[in-house]
């Protein structure tokens, strides 16, 4: 069965909900990678963060299964 998250009335697919999670964190996650002198030598900056968004939307969902299930009522 799909999960889903409650949100004052409206349910959102989980997928949903740990991919916008997931882009917050690669956003701040880019700020410190591009100060490092590493970022420089990197082919395509964009596929890097395309690879980060993408092992962090799969470690978010391997993690939601381990969080107990609840409803968020706003």
């Amino acid at each position: 069965m799909i999960e889903e998250v409650h949100f004052g009335g409206i349910y959102v697919p989980t997928a949903l909900v740990t991919a916008v999670i997931s882009v917050v964190l690669v956003y701040f996650l880019r700020m410190p990678m591009q100060r490092l002198p590493l970022h420089r030598f990197i082919w395509q900056p964009a596929l890097l963060d395309l690879a980060a968004f993408t092992l962090i939307w799969w470690g978010l969902s391997a993690a939601a299964d381990f969080i107990p299930h609840f409803r968020l009522h706003y």
